[in-house]
């Protein structure tokens, strides 16, 4: 059997279904959602963008890098474009598929729809495909996948980003097939970029976005990829060290990819938030100067990488489940403001998260994907305090509320300086029935 094939004839069959109505509603507050994180990255990373202006010297073009005001030509677009989208670690994703799904697909999809004048709606479409195409391959390969080291955001998100562009430019079936097998070739990411204070998480996100376009402007050239490139000794094989993969079925429980995807209220690694929110809650009958030791529990995968208490900076916090669990406790809440720079350093902050110690648990471990919870126990001279959350604010079991999302929609256009009445444009413009992709991006 051809697996290319049987994946790829899976994900044409979205692409020709129509898609309800409460997808597309999903759909555009996944793009607002996007926007607004991507704005706020560049204005996170802009002494770094200042220096990759002046060492690089971008040629200037057509297309927006969101959150910059400025326009260049198509490949930075896209490339910085993924860069600021997971700058803050701030983008969707699923924890079944272990992936950020959204923040590679809409950085390569909004610069592409400027240039052959596509509309939000035909990003829209494009983009709930492009999320189940990443989704159903991450899902079907995790979790020895991320045991190998790998970052499906860089790797399946570039088999997922690719295929949906293809779709949204109209490739013919061969010239979709040729884009997908040179993405299969390209497919990387590394989530040693979590360690020990590396920078680099955006870059896999960046990458893939641009050897997506990478891959849509090969296979428009005539090159041709070999015939099964997840079979044999390719993709599959690659990514997992076996062959024997079972692809999981599209619409995986009945729905789509996109509406199992997570919008975070905290400004840090998906792993966090259980912890994090368990924290919050438990700061009614718990004052942090109280705290003798915080003991953690939660499922294997969580641990690894995110279990440090040495915190070199803030993308470092970003991904400790013991700094922002002292952030939630401390603040109540673990926002942009909790991980400046700044913030990181602060003494108190730092003894509370030495005193975080994180645990797997067989328990725990055994029902994620389904659950992804944490029991937070904290120990003081008066007593001893636990907590169990299973589904933090923001998961698909526990969504925002409208109101909630556009107060972090607003709050995430005020911290990248975006004017409100811009900002309120933008949102009424997703909105609108028949609006290009070129008037969303125009202003910011």
């Amino acid at each position: 059997m051809n697996r290319s094939l049987e994946f790829l004839n899976m994900i044409d069959g979205v692409w020709k279904a129509e898609i309800p109505e409460e997808v597309m509603a999903r759909a555009k507050r996944s793009l607002l959602d996007y926007l607004a994180v991507t704005c706020a990255g560049a204005k996170f990373q802009k002494e770094k963008l200042e220096k990759y202006w002046e060492f690089a010297q971008p040629e200037e073009g057509k297309f927006r890098v969101i959150g910059t005001g400025k326009d260049l030509v198509l490949k930075e677009a896209v490339f910085l474009n993924g860069l600021n989208g997971h700058a803050l670690d701030f983008d969707d994703g699923t924890n079944s598929g272990i992936i950020h799904l959204g923040s590679p697909i809409f950085s390569l999809l909004l610069p592409l729809a400027q240039r052959y004048g596509k509309t939000i709606d035909e990003v829209l479409k494009a983009a709930i495909v492009g999320y189940e195409a990443s989704y159903t391959m991450a899902v079907s390969i995790q979790p020895g996948h991320k045991a190998m080291g790998y970052h499906a955001t860089g790797t399946c998100g570039t088999l997922g980003a690719t295929l949906v562009a293809s779709y949204m430019l109209r490739f013919s079936p061969e010239e979709r097939f040729q884009a997908f097998a040179s993405a299969c070739v390209a497919a990387s990411g590394m989530l040693k970029v979590l360690d020990d204070g590396s920078e680099l998480k955006p870059y896999n996100v960046a990458k893939t976005a641009l050897l997506s376009l990478t891959a849509l402007q090969l296979a428009k050239s005539g090159f041709k990829g070999h015939a099964d490139p997840l079979g044999g000794r390719g993709f599959f094989r690659m990514m997992t060290g076996k062959e024997d993969i079972e692809l999981k079925p599209v619409l995986l429980n009945g729905t789509y990819a996109i509406m199992k995807s997570y919008t975070k209220p905290y400004a840090s690694c998906r792993y966090t938030h259980p912890a994090v929110e368990a924290a919050i809650h438990m700061r009614e009958y718990v004052k942090p100067e109280d705290v003798e030791e915080i003991d953690i529990k939660t499922y294997d995968l969580a641990v690894s990488g995110h279990d440090h208490t040495d915190i070199p900076g803030s993308y470092s916090a970003k991904m400790s489940i013991p700094y922002a669990t002292a952030a939630g406790l401390m603040f109540g809440k673990a926002g942009l403001q909790e991980f400046t720079e700044e913030m990181v350093v602060d003494k108190s902050i730092l003894e509370l998260t030495k005193k975080v110690k994180v645990e797997a648990d067989e328990a725990l471990s055994a029902v994620f994907p389904g659950i992804q919870a944490a029991i937070v126990t904290i120990r003081t001279k008066d007593g001893e305090y636990t907590e169990r959350v299973d589904f933090p604010k923001g998961e698909p079991e526990n969504p925002l509320t409208e109101d909630e999302f556009r107060t972090r929609y607003d709050g995430l256009m005020e911290y990248a300086g975006v004017p409100s009445t811009v900002s309120g444009e933008l949102f009424d413009t997703v909105y609108r029935e028949n609006a290009k992709a070129e008037e969303l991006v125009r202003n910011i």
